[in-house]
């Protein structure tokens, strides 16, 4: 099967988040199941590292006809990992500081998504499947049905759009319509919703199936409080509406290689993680102790993110013979409720506030415990490596986590983490209370740690989940 994975950011190129990660696994785990599977993105400033760059080769070059405008459009190429990579470039578009948050976002976007159906000409690659992803590529199913679809090389590709978070739409005034999208009249509805245009929107409409990144978050996208706005088209389009948990690199996630680790180990060498406790401790300069519970978070500082419930109790974590760590950037109330709390407990506390891969890696290999009371969660790759690491997660019961981490059984002794259902601080300082005193009990403690780390997270479930929804697609 020939794929084309369109994404906004893809690793190792360029990755602000979840995306990147799964732009740069999912399609590698096609090609490891034999199938031809490409990536194309837009050609950013910020492409990282450098190195790269020099592995680029110009393909060619096109225009693209936005509205009234008619832009360039270079094509370079690279391959990494079996994947080969597109790489659309415009220097007035995407030589930019930073990858998202510009004032003209929305015509950046709305030319990447057209600019890639010029691409496909220009490469003469046509795919069975052109698998959009969030906001940002929403359009390209809206201009292929518009404006593509005459042509025979481009009647039968068939459109998957992935939303990996709702909150995000592209949503933009009515004036967009005319002066960047460009579409004729009678289409201008498909990207219409509450008044605005909205660019997700257009993708749910003109999609072959739309999926999201786990089964419960498909089930929940379509209520009101988790949709956004988005509710009445998912109710009319469900039929077409698939839930797939992500995956994650089990080769860059491997506690055996990692090589951020103070010390590597494995699930027979468990013993070794509490050399990177001790190490961390040093670094960070906090009183070491063994059989003291270290808590891990490792998130953007937001209310989506369940800050706002770890600040409300937080003095009464503090009060337990636990230590904490939080390692993130966000909204600025709780980066100073984190600086706060680390003067206040300076044996117990440390608030990092920036953020770091390779801090990151040595907090999943330090922590006992892993904290993520999301609001809401998608997916969540978090929490699979906390996991892969031997560090159990107290999770919230929505999206992902829900999917992921089932709930610890001490009779039984099956299950992976801790959970909680309401969005409540104090239910949340229940579900850290019962791993607290889990830690405590040996012997469910190997249990849990245990059943987290022989759990199989990598893409290859989740890549034949996808071409099973391709090849149904009719």
């Amino acid at each position: 099967m020939k794929i084309l994975f369109v994404a906004s950011e893809a690793a190792p190129f360029v990755r602000s988040g979840g995306l990147g990660d799964v732009a740069g696994a999912l399609p590698k785990a096609f090609a490891e199941l034999g199938h031809d599977a490409r990536v194309i993105l837009p050609f950013y400033k910020l492409i990282i590292p450098d190195k790269y760059k020099n592995n680029f080769r110009f393909v060619g070059s096109t225009y693209v006809d936005l509205s009234w405008r008619r832009q360039y459009v270079g094509v370079y190429e690279a391959i990494y990992d079996g994947v080969t990579y597109y790489f659309v470039d415009n220097e007035m578009y995407f030589k930019r500081d930073r990858l998202y948050g510009n004032f003209d976002d929305g015509e950046r976007f709305a030319y990447f998504s057209k600019a890639v159906l010029e691409v496909i000409q220009l490469i003469g690659f046509y795919p069975d499947i052109l698998h959009c992803n969030d906001w940002h590529t929403a359009l390209t199913p809206v201009y292929l049905d518009v404006f593509y679809r005459f042509a025979e090389e481009f009647r039968n590709i068939r459109t998957v759009f992935t939303i990996h978070n709702i909150e995000f739409q592209g949503k933009y005034g009515t004036e967009l319509l005319g002066d960047i999208l460009g579409l004729p009249q009678w289409a201008e509805s498909l990207v219409m919703n509450d008044g605005c245009v909205n660019f997700m929107k257009g993708g749910i409409e003109c999609s072959s199936a739309v999926t999201t990144v786990s089964e419960t978050y498909a089930n929940e996208i379509l209520d009101p409080y988790y949709s956004y706005g988005l509710e009445g088209i998912l109710s009319e389009r469900r039929y077409k509406l698939h839930g797939v948990i992500n995956g994650i690199d089990t080769k860059v996630y491997d506690p055996a290689t990692d090589p951020a680790l103070f010390k590597n180990y494995t699930l027979r060498s468990y013993g070794k993680k509490k050399l990177n406790k001790q190490a961390l401790c040093e670094m960070l300069d906090l009183p070491y102790d063994e059989n003291r519970p270290l808590m891990a978070m490792v998130t953007r500082l937001t209310e989506q993110k369940g800050m706002d419930l770890v600040g409300a109790v937080i003095d009464e974590i503090m009060r337990a013979d636990i230590q904490m760590v939080v390692l993130g950037t966000g909204d600025w109330r709780y980066e100073n409720l984190v600086e706060r709390v680390q003067g206040q407990y300076p044996s117990k506390f440390r608030g990092i506030v920036q953020f770091s891969s390779d801090l990151a890696s040595k907090l999943y290999a330090a922590s006992d415990l892993f904290l993520m009371p999301s609001k809401f969660e998608p997916c969540g790759l978090s929490q699979m490596i906390a996991m892969a690491y031997g560090s159990v997660p107290v999770v919230r019961e929505t999206g992902g986590l829900k999917d992921t981490v089932e709930p610890f059984n001490p009779v039984e002794k099956t299950g992976v983490g801790f959970t909680f259902k309401t969005y409540n601080s104090y239910d949340m300082l229940d579900a850290v209370w019962r791993a607290y005193g889990t830690f405590f009990d040996k012997d469910n403690w190997k249990a849990v740690v245990s059943n987290g780390m022989k759990k199989n997270f990598g893409w290859e479930v989740s890549a034949k989940k996808y071409l099973d929804i391709y090849a149904g697609i009719r």
